[in-house]
């Protein structure tokens, strides 16, 4: 994994807060991170319910610090469940601050075209 990308571990807490956020944010900063890689599992079950805003709330943090978010994981059987979410995460992946990745090494991948 490049140097910019804090991995989380996929046995912390999960990220249940906006200061749980915050905190892995600062993390980030300390880390001279560019990227944060979470997986899915360490997410709440309300993210991926778009209608409670948690995702929005989370991934808009991200974005206000200028650090990516790479949601690591399978979530095909979310998306499968909720059109909205499938659409928001075909979306998200076209962009260069909120991607889906299945692992690290897509992510890894993902990374590696899109640096200068």
């Amino acid at each position: 994994m490049p140097d910019n990308v804090l991995v989380c571990d996929p046995h912390g807490e999960p990220l249940r807060t906006t200061a749980d956020v915050l905190d892995l944010i600062g993390e980030a900063w300390s880390a001279g991170a560019n990227w944060v890689a979470v997986p899915a599992g360490r997410l709440p079950d309300d993210f991926f319910a778009l209608r409670s805003g948690v995702a929005g709330e989370i991934t808009q943090k991200f974005a206000n610090y200028r650090i990516g978010l790479a949601i690591v994981g399978d979530v095909s059987s979310r998306t499968a469940g909720s059109t909205a979410l499938n659409a928001w995460v075909t979306e998200a992946n076209r962009g260069g601050q909120l991607w889906f990745v299945r692992d690290e090494a897509e992510l890894r991948s993902r990374l590696a075209v899109s640096s200068p």
